[in-house]
């Protein structure tokens, strides 16, 4: 992670045993994708009763590139409908299964993504340059359906990239890149035109 793992307790003490699982079941989540950026975990004891039964909220936001954040919070009646005496460790159980099946099912997406790409590969799409970056190497594109795409200096096959001008027309392959799509194979539409 970019950022260091972050764990709070709110209207609870703190809790050394449940601080050292959630570090466990984080790391968990790391092995399952391991370009998660944050984590930050809060275990929050919002309502009491006179049984003491209600467990407490665990929440876990973690942040992915090219994504919003994912965000689990098994809240506590979902807990006392699926255990007699629900507690914190069923509810830091129930919050990181959750989060992890939703990274499953993140990268099962992603995967599935990266392979329709790359079986299209090859399908030009043509473009405009609406952002130049040359002192940092990148761009960006305007799609035909209004969406914007990152390009890298090296992405350009023809034509200058110091001399890109706004507006211009490129043709592109999209493609997955690890934080999302991308365009490559980028090429000058008169440089293509000629070439």
């Amino acid at each position: 992670m970019q950022i260091p793992l972050d764990i709070a307790f709110h209207n609870m003490d703190h809790s050394a045993w449940a601080e050292e699982e959630i570090r466990a079941r984080v790391a968990d989540l790391e092995s399952i994708y391991d370009r998660i950026t944050f984590c930050r975990v809060r275990v929050d004891h919002r309502a009491t009763n006179a049984n003491d039964t209600i467990p407490p909220v665990v929440r876990i936001e973690m942040g992915i590139p090219g994504r919003k954040d994912l965000v689990v919070a098994h809240e506590p009646e979902r807990l006392q409908q699926k255990f007699q005496h629900p507690d914190l460790r069923n509810a830091i159980n129930e919050a990181f299964r959750i989060a992890e099946r939703q990274l499953r099912d993140f990268k099962d997406k992603l995967k599935d993504h990266k392979q329709e790409a790359r079986h299209e590969s090859g399908h030009q799409n043509l473009g405009q340059v609406t952002e130049i970056n040359p002192d940092r190497d990148f761009g960006f594109l305007l799609t035909k359906e209004g969406g914007q795409l990152y390009f890298h200096r090296n992405s350009l096959l023809t034509g200058d990239f110091d001399a890109l001008q706004l507006r211009e027309e490129v043709y592109y392959v999209e493609d997955v890149g690890d934080t999302g799509p991308i365009a490559t194979k980028v090429r000058v539409k008169q440089a293509a035109a000629t070439a």
